[in-house]
């Protein structure tokens, strides 16, 4: 199995916790979970989520929002089906409202003591 196939499917893993969580999740925190770095520009996360929409298409890939919570319009639809609201910003683009309480938030289970 390829580098590129087994990043994926932790992507693909990460994607069905959120959806089960009903939380999203920044580019970075994704490709951190996963083990990875997201790349320059979050080249790799991105290239990535382009093979989760393609070989796992029920898999809510929107939930995978920009560090900086910003959305494009096919992304703020399937968001807004699903109760998340977003705002307009300066520059003409949207952003997740509440971005920071919508986030999931990932405990280091290293660190539970029993």
């Amino acid at each position: 199995m390829s580098v590129a196939s087994t990043r994926a499917q932790a992507i693909a893993q990460i994607l069905w916790e959120l959806k089960k969580a009903e939380k999203l999740a920044s580019l970075t925190s994704i490709a951190t979970r996963a083990g990875f770095s997201p790349g320059a520009n979050g080249r790799t996360i991105n290239t990535l989520l382009k093979t989760v929409r393609r070989d796992w298409p029920q898999l809510q890939w929107w939930r995978a929002v920009a560090d900086n919570g910003r959305v494009d319009e096919e992304q703020k639809s399937y968001l807004a089906e699903t109760g998340f609201e977003s705002e307009p910003v300066e520059d003409g683009s949207f952003a997740i409202k509440s971005f920071a309480a919508q986030l999931m938030i990932w405990e280091d289970l290293s660190e539970v003591v029993d």
